[in-house]
């Protein structure tokens, strides 16, 4: 039972009973102030419990059914809901392939869960370490984080390493896969058939890249029901605003999805622009091959880069003092000016 790998005390707990709405009928149930403010937008009522059409769009943009999605305040929060739904303080644990988004160690710290480390192999391109995860996984190993592409290194995973380690925590835990950069890969929906063929397999999405949502914060969590329901339970009532469940579902109309695939294939050319510029400038040792918004440099001056680029106006993430990435710095994709901006401040 999928139910059998939560928290004990998950199993029983009843979702909170919040307010309902019924058309026609005035509320005076939700302890909210009738005066809808001073712009009359009436952000005066709490939103849906649910964001029941917000949940509809997303399940029909990526070609999944409503009960396996649920709405998240960006996949930071899908992140945090899992470990807690799942990981005893002081009992279970995660396990991460460093480098890798650095909020999966630290949700687990605040929840008190141990954290098993099996670093991607940086000699092959950061590729993962099959074999050792199988080696290092227990019985109280309830999530293995995974991120393709991977953040910091844009590398990406092959589905079938991810279904054989679906396979091996079949009995114990999840495989949670971060796609927050899917948009940006060859094929953004390498993973999704494993959706319906692992019960524990987990997926998060965003808005925030690829459509340019960040400050919105909207993400999706897609699973097997069950999955779902039971984090729904942790979830609190009316967690999605409605201002930003109106500008998601702006964003989402046909034309701006259109729009923003064009825009994608612009930071992709843009990707492979900045690739060959940088590989080309003295100051880098090395380029990795990147299919995110993103590029990992090893510098040969790490900080006098970062220095460099900031006198000209320009923000660069450093990476070199992490031990799984000496030497390295993590730069975004910009449009062609701001990129442009960047290689003239590194001449």
């Amino acid at each position: 039972m999928l139910e059998d790998l939560f928290r004990p005390e998950l199993r029983s707990l009843q979702p909170y009973q919040a307010a309902t709405y019924e058309a026609g009928l005035v509320r005076l149930n939700a302890n909210e102030t009738p005066f809808p403010g001073v712009d009359g937008a009436g952000l005066n009522r709490y939103p849906a419990v649910r964001p029941e059409v917000l949940t509809q769009r997303l399940a029909a943009h990526y070609e999944v059914s409503e009960e396996t999605l649920l709405v998240t305040r960006g996949s930071s929060d899908a992140i945090e809901v899992l470990i807690r739904a799942t990981c005893r303080p002081g009992q279970d644990e995660i396990l991460v392939c460093p480098p890798t988004f650095g909020m999966y160690a630290h949700y687990a710290q605040v929840q008190g869960a141990a954290i098993t480390k099996v670093p991607l192999l940086a000699t092959a391109d950061f590729a993962l370490d099959r074999a050792g995860i199988e080696a290092a996984l227990t019985p109280t190993t309830k999530l293995l984080f995974l991120c393709s592409p991977n953040n910091p290194t844009g590398s990406v995973l092959e589905p079938t390493d991810v279904a054989a380690l679906c396979k091996a925590l079949a009995e114990t835990g999840l495989v949670v896969l971060d796609a927050a950069y899917a948009e940006f890969t060859a094929d953004s929906q390498a993973f999704m058939s494993l959706l319906g063929e692992y019960p524990n397999f987990v997926m998060l999405r965003t808005l925030s890249k690829a459509l340019g949502l960040a400050g919105v914060r909207c993400g999706s969590l897609l699973a097997d029901p069950a999955v779902v329901d039971m984090l729904g339970r942790v979830l609190p009532p009316y967690s999605f605003p409605a201002p930003c469940e109106a500008a998601v579902l702006t964003a989402m109309e046909p034309g701006a999805l259109r729009a923003a695939a064009a825009q994608v294939d612009a930071l992709i050319r843009e990707r492979e622009r900045m690739a060959t510029a940088l590989a080309d400038n003295p100051r880098f040792s090395r380029v990795w091959p990147s299919q995110a918004n993103f590029l990992l440099v090893e510098a040969t001056d790490a900080p006098g880069v970062v220095a460099a680029a900031k006198a000209g106006g320009v923000l660069i993430r450093d990476f070199s003092r992490d031990p799984a990435t000496p030497g390295c710095l993590r730069i975004t994709i910009g449009n062609t000016a701001e990129n442009d901006q960047l290689l003239a401040a590194l001449e």
